[in-house]
């Protein structure tokens, strides 16, 4: 039997399309700003200044997050290599089964406000510590690799919890494409960032952990505005929710219970593991590269540093200006043609016939290339459908549920990658050998969309 009397919340409309158009809260004359932002999304009286504010908060976290990614990858190749990388992903995992669960608690005792300020300020005081002890001397590159992808799936997590958490379901579907713009030019700036830091400025590492610090504080901020903003809300159940601490079932228990939200993580673990495996292929032939220009001597550390941050830096902001792209003109217009169940799709297939060339032609070129269009298309179209998957759920599965799945259960598909990576060293595998795994990898990953999207019309009906 389904188990949609737990999932469903208060949508502001009933009907049995995936992408429907749906009435506002607040019908009524929108101003300027509203009509602006309406040659982007459907956006109504009432709703602009709150929209807007989310698409800056989630540009300040995607710049943040793309600072920090690219001083990962600085330190974690430079230190350890692509196989290092890879095992240091597992291990995030493990920190995982106990962070998850101490969030799942610790909603249960605060409102949602200070839930995300005692996260954001926890992540924001870690980067301090971090860039002390590296300007010190300590070799942080795997701890440091572990934490930011903990931080990343934290604080994103958080936020789109929060921006379900506000909006009615209706809301949601018109307007979470609009927020991702803010998600996909925070990613491709932040990425163009780190590539003048590194290479024109020179700066190192660990000012930037100092600058992705205070960038988090404005976050923080943003969001306290945006909530208060949402307490006067018109919707009385809205309104209590921003008060009110979260009930007391588990994250894994809410999974469990739900045959939709179980299929979820499945998609989760399967996707990680794909594109986890492609990121390794790519990083196996930068290092390659490096080693090849520059050799492996210690003394020419910062020059493998440099060449490593440099490329990924541009490969980052290649990725995330097609993903800017796709969220502009792309993402909205195929919601509306397919809706969400129909664009579950398109990532699945776009990966299944990218792995297919780099298992035919395994060279950096190509990878680059498939990996720009397999990333660009994940952080935009995927992640807002994955996103919207949510919205007819409760606060707790939004929360808990949610985190539970885009933390623990994307770290699960680490753990399995890492397995992957493992088994392949020791058999020697090509980069067209972990291609074509990968094939078949994403042939599942078509079969789990469409049990998905079956899930999905029974809790839309």
């Amino acid at each position: 039997m389904s188990d949609r009397r737990t999932l469903i919340t208060h949508p502001e409309l009933t009907s049995h399309q995936s992408f429907p158009s749906f009435r506002s809260l607040q019908d009524g004359t929108r101003s300027r700003l509203e009509r602006v932002l309406s040659v982007f999304a459907d956006v109504r009286a009432g709703e602009g200044v709150s929209a807007l504010l989310l698409a800056a908060n989630v540009f300040l976290l995607l710049g943040t997050y793309y600072l920090l990614k690219t001083v990962r990858e600085q330190l974690v190749l430079t230190e350890g290599g692509a196989e290092t990388r890879a095992y240091a992903a597992a291990a995030q995992a493990l920190v995982l089964l106990v962070a998850v669960p101490v969030y799942g608690w610790l909603s249960t005792k605060v409102s949602r406000m200070r839930l995300i300020t005692l996260t954001t300020l926890f992540f924001a005081a870690n980067l301090v510590v971090f860039s002390l002890a590296g300007a010190a001397g300590v070799r942080e590159g795997v701890v440091f690799y572990i934490w930011v992808g903990i931080f990343n799936l934290f604080v994103i997590a958080q936020f789109w919890s929060f921006a379900n958490d506000i909006y009615t379901e209706g809301q949601g579907r018109r307007l979470f494409p609009f927020i991702g713009v803010g998600s996909s030019l925070g990613a491709w700036l932040g990425a163009a960032a780190a590539v003048a830091l590194v290479e024109m400025l020179e700066t190192t590492p660990y000012t930037m952990m100092l600058v992705g610090a205070a960038l988090l504080v404005g976050c923080l901020g943003i969001t306290a505005w945006v909530n208060a903003r949402e307490r006067r809300t018109p919707d009385p159940d809205g309104a209590r929710g921003a008060d009110e601490p979260l009930g007391t079932d588990g994250a894994f228990a809410l999974i469990g219970r739900s045959r939709y939200l179980t299929w979820i993580a499945v998609l989760a673990v399967l996707l990680n593991v794909v594109n986890t495996t492609g990121e390794y292929i790519l990083g196996r032939l930068v290092v390659d590269a490096a080693a090849a220009r520059f050799g492996d001597a210690p003394e020419l550390l910062a020059e493998r540093q440099q060449y490593v941050g440099v490329f990924y830096g541009s490969f980052y902001s290649g990725v995330n200006l097609v993903g800017l792209l796709l969220q502009l003109f792309v993402t909205s217009r195929l919601l509306r043609a397919f809706g969400v169940r129909g664009s579950l799709f398109v990532l699945p297939i776009l990966s299944l016939v990218s792995y297919s060339v780099i298992a035919v032609a395994p060279i950096m070129g190509v990878v680059r290339i498939m990996k720009i269009a397999e990333n660009s298309t994940n952080y935009s179209v995927q992640n807002t459908v994955r996103h919207a998957l949510f919205l007819p759920t409760t606060r707790e599965a939004k929360y808990k549920a949610k985190m539970a799945i885009e933390t623990f259960g994307v770290r699960v598909g680490d753990l399995l990658q890492a397995g992957v990576v493992r088994i392949g060293t020791l058999l020697e595998a090509s980069v067209g050998a972990f291609a074509w795994l990968n094939v078949a990898l994403t042939v599942l990953w078509l079969m789990v969309s469409a049990r998905i999207a079956r899930e999905h019309r029974a809790q839309t009906r």
